[in-house]
């Protein structure tokens, strides 16, 4: 997958996951992405091509950036706890919707009860658990 298509699938990703608004805060080379106000997903093609930066479970990050060449630590976010998809071989639209999927679901963990917009233990898991 090319890093046009890519950015296009993340995006089209998101924008139907529920609660999810985009935004611009840093300009109209940033597409930010959040759930009640919280980032889960930012694209630009600042680093000199486009990109995907998505919130990860640090033992989860580890492990996908040692078993995928492009997925590195997070471009100016928490190395940590942030990770940043390229295109190119090997990435697909299943690998692309489960991570910005399992961003959300990240996110929207660590909201309270009344704020989230879906029960992150349960959501999509009908879909999730063929996987």
């Amino acid at each position: 997958m090319n890093g046009s298509t890519l950015q296009k699938t993340a995006g089209d990703c998101a924008q139907e996951l529920p609660g999810a608004q985009l935004e611009h805060p840093f300009g109209p080379d940033w597409e930010v992405f959040k759930v009640r106000g919280k980032v889960f997903m930012l694209m630009t093609e600042v680093p000199g091509r486009p990109v995907v930066i998505l919130k990860a479970d640090p033992g989860e990050a580890l492990a996908l950036r040692e078993h995928n060449s492009h997925i590195t630590p997070g471009y100016h976010m928490n190395k940590r706890h942030w990770i940043t998809l390229e295109g190119g071989e090997g990435v697909d639209e299943k690998l692309v919707e489960e991570l910005v999927t399992d961003s959300y679901l990240l996110v929207v963990s660590h909201l309270s009860k009344a704020e989230q917009p879906v029960d992150p233990h349960t959501y999509g898991s009908g879909t999730r658990a063929a996987r």
